[in-house]
């Protein structure tokens, strides 16, 4: 549910933060994680007020998250994307699950109040400033689950992957008929280039001038 239908000054799309992870079953109670390989979602904020509002996102596992932008001022009306990357794992999640958790600050400013001019007490939630705050889960999910949840596209992906196939397919039959074309004139230069079919030619001829030179001469000595 968007954050907005919470009074949010922000609505954040989409709610949870899922990140796909490559997995195999390796026995009947663990995962295999392919590990050493980085996975990433993306967050759109909107701002639903009039006013400038500053931004701040927080998790309880900051050396695991990389989050750019952590902190911006969205204008009336703006919008800003997010992207979080979870960095290369080390070790398996038990069971898939995550345990990990976000959360977006949120609080008006003065206009024209630019990102570097925002007090470093600005989301401190002792202060007398309205700041709203949105809780974020984290899920871990595969992508052949990933692929369940995009039924609705299902069919226009398979046509495409189809086409681009079919594609592939007449560009590699195209490849080999150029190819035995090329081989065909490689043959063909080959024997007009062959020495022995030169010497042949010309020992054929050289028997020849010598039959019709003795004709000649059976001819005059008449």
């Amino acid at each position: 549910m968007p954050a907005g239908e919470d009074n949010q000054l922000i609505s954040v799309h989409p709610s949870d933060l899922k990140f796909i992870i490559d997995f195999w079953l390796c026995c009947d109670s663990c995962f295999s994680v392919e590990l050493g390989k980085q996975s990433f979602c993306d967050l759109k904020l909107v701002n639903n007020t009039e006013n400038h509002v500053a931004f701040k996102v927080k998790t309880t596992s900051p050396k695991k998250y990389f989050v750019r932008p952590n902190t911006s001022v969205l204008q009336p009306g703006d919008s800003c994307l997010i992207r979080v990357t979870l960095q290369a794992q080390r070790e398996y999640p038990p069971d898939m699950q995550c345990k990990d958790k976000f959360l977006l600050q949120s609080t008006i400013v003065p206009p024209n109040t630019d990102v570097d001019d925002l007090p470093a007490d600005t989301f401190n939630k002792e202060s007398s400033k309205d700041i709203r705050e949105f809780k974020l889960k984290v899920q871990y999910i595969s992508p052949s689950a990933q692929g369940n949840s995009g039924d609705e596209g299902s069919s226009d992906s398979n046509s495409t992957l189809q086409q681009l196939k079919e594609d592939r397919d007449a560009e590699v039959r195209q490849t080999l008929h150029l190819q035995q074309e090329l081989d065909l004139l490689k043959r063909r230069r080959q024997r007009r280039n062959d020495p022995g079919f030169s010497f042949k030619f010309a020992a054929i001829v050289g028997v020849i001038g010598i039959i019709v030179g003795l004709v000649l001469n059976l001819y005059l000595s008449k």
